[in-house]
């Protein structure tokens, strides 16, 4: 009996073993045909139809706004100054006098050295007269000559240090700050005030080097700064003759008007420099490009399928991007998902 019941007990496990076996088995089969089916399943994507067009190529560049004229006021000579005839911030003319260093010294030199002059000519006439008469000798003259031309020559020097005493605008324009009060000792390191001709002002600005045979002399630039949405024009004026070797860029300056005055010196500009309008040109979104090691790459639809492209781009935009090869008139390129999407991955693109 107990053999009986033991039998039935093995015939059991096996049954239920076989049992478990096949329903694992239809289970792996189900879950492999599921995900055979989800890998086979194309990926919706959007996508555009690649056209050619005719592309005004701007390139964005980064400049820095400048004085037209600026420099830093000085004082020639030491001394005590007895006048400042200038507003901090205010407009000055170009020859008017700033400032006024005390001459009292100098113009007590002045009439030494003017009476000393005086003299020297005097001797000088008489030595001629003796000369004629042949009561001196030549080099007697000589030296009666060469005493009045330094007596000359030091009465100049005075009248130029006395000019140097005041101080006067090299330029018109705005003066800054002034760092001196009447009475103060004044020497040539002293810094007075800053003088800024903000009536025109250059904008300067680099270019890589690729770009160098597309600008010329006289070309018109647009260029926004911060705070502002005015555009405002400049024309370049100047350029560098020669290529930066550390940043292989080119120098370029152009100059602006400031009638309004609301442009200011030391502040950023953000260039847009016209190139040579291209035409029939490919320009694509620029989400559409996918950067890599080796370059830039996009995907096209080709028989229902992702084909990977490498592509050549250029100019970019805030929108789009100039694409110089890889693309051509006629692909299907894809906008969207371009980032998780794999070479030969099936696709059900969007035209839009």
């Amino acid at each position: 009996m107990k053999v009986k019941n033991l039998i039935y007990a093995l015939i059991i496990i096996v049954l239920g073993g076989f049992i478990a076996y096949r329903v694992m088995s239809n289970k792996s089969k189900n879950d492999e045909s599921k995900k055979s089916g989800d890998k086979d399943k194309p990926t919706t994507v959007t996508g555009i139809v690649v056209k050619t067009a005719t592309f005004d190529n701007n390139l964005s560049l980064s400049g820095s706004i400048e004085a037209n004229e600026q420099i830093e006021i000085r004082s020639e000579v030491s001394g005590i100054v007895e006048g400042i005839y200038f507003n901090e911030g205010s407009y000055v003319n170009k020859g008017q006098v700033l400032f006024k260093v005390n001459d009292i010294e100098l113009r007590a030199q002045l009439r030494q050295a003017q009476t000393r002059e005086g003299l020297a000519g005097e001797n000088e006439r008489r030595a001629k007269l003796l000369l004629q008469k042949e009561a001196i000798s030549q080099e007697e003259f000589d030296v009666a000559n060469a005493d009045y031309a330094s007596a000359k020559a030091q009465t100049q020097l005075i009248k130029a240090q006395i000019s140097k005493t005041s101080v006067k605008a090299p330029f018109s324009g705005k003066i800054g700050l002034r760092n001196i009060s009447p009475g103060t000792y004044i020497t040539p390191t002293i810094l007075v005030a800053k003088l800024v001709n903000t009536g025109k002002l250059k904008i300067t600005f680099s270019i890589p080097e690729k770009y160098a045979t597309q600008v010329n002399n006289g070309s018109n630039i647009d260029f926004t700064v911060s705070g502002s949405d005015k555009v405002y024009n400049a024309k370049i004026y100047a350029i560098e003759p020669e290529i930066a070797v550390a940043t292989r860029t080119l120098q370029i300056r152009a100059i602006a008007d400031n009638i309004d005055g609301k442009l200011f010196p030391g502040t950023f500009a953000d260039v847009k420099l016209p190139l040579n309008i291209i035409k029939d040109a490919i320009v694509v979104p620029s989400e559409a490009i996918v950067p890599v090691q080796s370059g830039k790459k996009v995907y096209i639809s080709d028989m229902g399928k992702a084909k990977e492209v490498m592509v050549e781009a250029t100019t970019r935009t805030d929108s789009s991007i100039l694409i110089l090869s890889g693309l051509k008139a006629g692909d299907t390129l894809v906008t969207s998902g371009v980032m998780s999407l794999k070479n030969e991955a099936p696709i059900k693109v969007i035209v839009k």
